[in-house]
């Protein structure tokens, strides 16, 4: 049951209420007993001010002697201010009881019995005993089914110290307590039920986007990964909530739009070697008799499309431990001049088939810190796919220079150059700005060479950056930091 966020919030909700109110109740009542004992001493206090004036006027008017007079006044005087809810007792200069109101007391026979009951409980008599040495005294007694207050005050008649007690029913005030007891129970209960409720139904209410988007999130796959949630209110904490889950279905998506075209790329680039092999070797096969030329022209193709099929494996293989970051650097002082003169002097025989010239620009010495493997074949790359997009009697140049931010290689060619639309795709893996070019014998590539170099630029802290490309051909970037920066991207 608590399972449920709802069931939690309103629990929780009612739970917080209970504690306030049972606090507020409970101080209240407290306030209120408080209060009403204090009005309570201070009606006995008044009301003793009172017998003993009455007393002391009927003392006065009262012939015999002095102990019979002061009994006498003292009934006279509890006669006057005889009540339902009070008795009054006068104590003897010995502590004995003189005078007592239970006889005069002529209604109410519940409270007037109550009240002689109580004058001779235990309590009453312990209270007696200890009063008569203070001059007021002030304290709560339990009789046999009720509970009193018992007010003690000395007075001097005739000479003598008499003591003058009233005892005052708390029956009203108890049934007061009561009453307010039961209201506050009451209250707090309905509070709790009507809070409860209404909280449970705020909770459904306010969560049922959540559950409405969980239900819709429940129903979204890979068949139908570009729907989205709906969402009612951006600003508040559902609508970020909804924002947010959108923008990661936003990334799957687009994760699995480029796994979907990885796979179907590479597949087609596997099938057209794969489908050159098959037949190179179908027909070796199905002819007898055939010429050992023949054989031969068919053995150097099926050695070339190998060739392109192994280069293909390598280079996926290479860009998939990139993107799962298993391809570790090994980083060491290498001076890039070297990597760029050497790369130049293998690509001389590319360029020489098309009878392409090949300007070198390597004089500056840039020691870098970085793996030289990797360094090598981002510089090869570029300097294949100039090669390749350049017709023939065309030219490419690299060069190498120091920057102020570390180094800079650039490659440029006098190729046709890449249109304007299609400029911000060509790192896009098995990307191919001229697809008509892309299997015809050396000229044929996977449109992996520029991705692979992009990642080895990044992998070293630099970047690779197409800077121009028009009708007069293109010119590719690379900047890469100085040993110091490099080494530090490398830890």
């Amino acid at each position: 049951m608590l399972d449920s966020v709802r069931v939690r919030l309103t629990v929780w909700y009612s739970a917080v209420l209970a504690v306030v109110l049972v606090v507020v109740s409970a101080t209240t009542y407290l306030i209120v007993g408080k209060t009403s004992m204090q009005r309570t001493d201070a009606d006995l206090e008044v009301l003793s001010d009172s017998f003993l004036v009455t007393f002391q006027d009927e003392l006065s008017d009262t012939p015999g002697t002095r102990a019979s007079a002061v009994l006498s006044a003292a009934r006279q005087a509890m006669v006057e201010h005889r009540s339902n809810s009070d008795a009054f007792v006068v104590l003897d200069p010995g502590g004995e009881v003189a005078a007592t109101s239970s006889e005069a007391i002529s209604s109410g026979e519940s409270s007037s019995s109550s009240l002689t009951r109580a004058l001779a409980s235990s309590d009453f008599h312990h209270f007696a005993k200890t009063s008569q040495s203070k001059e007021i005294s002030l304290e709560t007694i339990r009789g046999e089914h009720a509970r009193f207050r018992a007010y003690s005050r000395q007075f001097n008649a005739n000479g003598q110290n008499y003591a003058l007690i009233i005892l005052h029913s708390l029956h009203t005030q108890n049934e007061m307590l009561e009453t307010i007891r039961l209201t506050f129970t009451w209250m707090i209960l309905l509070g709790l039920l009507l809070a409860g409720t209404g909280g449970y139904f705020l909770a459904r209410k306010s969560l049922a986007p959540v559950v409405a988007m969980g239900e819709h999130a429940r129903r979204i796959g890979a068949t139908n990964l570009h729907d989205r949630l709906p969402v009612l209110n951006a600003n508040d904490e559902l609508g970020r909530l909804a924002t947010t889950f959108n923008d990661l279905l936003n990334r799957l998506d687009e994760s699995f739009e480029r796994q979907r075209r990885f796979v179907a790329d590479a597949s087609h680039e596997l099938r057209t070697p794969l489908a050159i092999l098959r037949g190179e070797a179908e027909v070796a096969m199905s002819q007898n008799g055939r010429k050992a030329e023949d054989y031969l022209e068919s053995l150097g193709i099926l050695h070339e499309e190998t060739s392109r099929l192994i280069k293909i494996v390598e280079d996926l293989f290479t860009l998939t431990r990139a993107d799962s970051g298993q391809y570790l650097l090994s980083p060491e002082d290498v001076y890039l001049e070297e990597i760029v003169a050497d790369c130049a002097h293998s690509a001389r025989t590319l360029a020489r088939e098309k009878n392409i010239e090949l300007r070198v620009d390597a004089s500056s010495e840039c020691l870098v810190r970085g793996d030289e493997a990797l360094l090598r074949r981002m510089i090869l790359n570029l300097l294949d796919n100039a090669i390749k997009y350049t017709a023939e009697g065309g030219r490419v140049e690299i060069a190498c220079r120091a920057i102020a931010a570390g180094f800079e290689v650039d490659v440029t060619d006098t190729g046709p150059g890449i249109p304007s639309e299609l400029q911000s795709r060509i790192f896009e893996r098995f990307f191919r700005a001229d697809p008509a070019r892309s299997r015809s014998g050396r000229e044929g590539g996977a449109g992996l060479g520029l991705s692979i170099a992009l990642w080895i630029a990044e992998a070293h802290r630099g970047r690779l950056e197409l800077v121009r490309s028009d009708a007069t051909g293109s010119h590719f970037a690379v900047y890469l930091p100085g040993p110091v920066a490099a080494l530090a991207g490398t830890d």
